[in-house]
């Protein structure tokens, strides 16, 4: 498709408390923080493996920097037009002990027809995170 997009970048996060968030992502979903470019807003970019796929952003800097360039954003908290960000997770088992030791609500689905094991959390900031676990053969 001739001007069209290759593949999904990122998804950005406005967060109220980045250090809460980042903490989040890192301890309970399992992204790295990585390298980021120095922009006008505090912030972090987490990374899946080699993929900078989620940016996390202090929500009060990041709006008035959008104000400033025109970008109108919407500022409130909980869920927004977005509805929630899936990853795909490694280790069902492990990730659900993970939620306990963390004291982390979850909702956990499993998609009929041999689809994936599905666990919801929400982040700090009320963002829906979806972590979904293929199962193998033998339905584990």
């Amino acid at each position: 498709m001739s001007g069209g997009v290759s593949a999904m970048e990122h998804v950005l996060v406005l967060a109220d408390d980045i250090e809460r968030a980042r903490e989040f992502y890192c301890d309970v979903v399992g992204l790295e923080v990585g390298d980021r470019p120095p922009l006008e807003f505090p912030g972090y970019w987490m990374y899946a493996g080699a993929t900078p796929c989620l940016h996390l952003a202090a929500r009060e800097p990041y709006l008035e920097h959008a104000r400033k360039l025109g970008l109108p954003v919407a500022g409130g908290p909980g869920p927004g037009p977005v509805d929630h960000i899936a990853f795909r997770g490694t280790d069902y088992e492990q990730t659900r002990a993970l939620l306990d030791r963390k004291g982390v609500a979850a909702v956990l689905n499993t998609v009929p027809g041999g689809g994936p094991r599905q666990v919801f959390v929400q982040d700090p900031s009320g963002v829906r995170i979806e972590i979904n676990f293929m199962q193998d053969t033998t339905g584990r």
